[in-house]
């Protein structure tokens, strides 16, 4: 079935009809050979095994198998989970450990992904562009293409209460540090927003930012340009 994820109501569609899971990996000693294993996905032989499943599952049988196995240890990162994580394989970026990047979501080429970013269902992210350490990027955001989106800053989600229109920050934007991107609101082509600002309102191109809520303090010049320049070999 397809889905417009540029709309929030059809997101919701879409996690109300996904299947919701909750798989677990089990570390299982004893001798299950000749097992019946269903569905579950099974690794090793000899008295150690791993395995991967949906949790009633792999549950029931270790419940079921009690007898032959002598102990066993469960994992498990969710719980009824509706969205899968995004497969990183083929992403022409570079991604680094502990960023949570969820399914349906666009990662433009040479872009870069720091450790604890989260990035929702439906964002966009541009060609070239830095999610910084512990930024958030909600569902729908469409960031552009070389913008650094500071460490701990976010771009709100449009999600619910649902929005018409998600946030957008154009191309060359700098957002600092724990800066806040409210919903809707659009950042202009090549402006600048202060660390730790609160954005609540639409900027126009080629101006800074600061403040809670963020006012326009001048507009971008040369020095403010060599201030924010970023670095095209932390992209390769």
């Amino acid at each position: 079935m397809e889905y417009n994820l540029t709309d929030p109501y059809e997101i919701a569609r879409y996690i109300k009809e996904a299947k919701k899971t909750t798989p677990v990996k089990a570390y299982v000693s004893g001798n299950l050979k000749g097992s019946n294993f269903g569905s579950i996905d099974v690794y090793g032989s000899e008295g150690f095994y791993i395995l991967f499943g949906e949790s009633n599952e792999v549950t029931n049988f270790i419940l079921n198998n009690k007898g032959k196995i002598e102990k066993f240890k469960l994992e498990n990162d969710r719980r009824n989970s509706a969205i899968p994580l995004m497969d990183i394989l083929d992403i022409e970026a570079r991604i680094e450990p502990g960023a949570i990047i969820r399914d349906k979501v666009s990662i433009g080429k040479n872009a870069v992904i720091m450790m604890g970013a989260v990035i929702n269902i439906g964002a966009e992210i541009g060609e070239g562009t830095m999610i910084d350490m512990n930024a958030v990027v909600g569902a729908r955001g469409k960031i552009g293409k070389r913008v650094h989106l500071g460490a701990g800053a976010v771009v709100a989600g449009v999600l619910e209460p649902p929005s018409k229109e998600p946030c957008i920050v154009e191309d060359d934007v700098l957002i600092g540090a724990n800066a806040v991107i409210l919903e809707g609101v659009k950042i202009g082509k090549g402006s600048v927003v202060a660390a730790g600002s609160v954005v609540t309102e639409d900027v126009p191109a080629g101006v800074v930012v600061a403040g809670t809520p963020a006012k326009i303090v001048k507009t971008v010049d040369e020095k403010t340009k060599g201030k924010t320049e970023i670095l095209d070999d932390l992209r390769k």
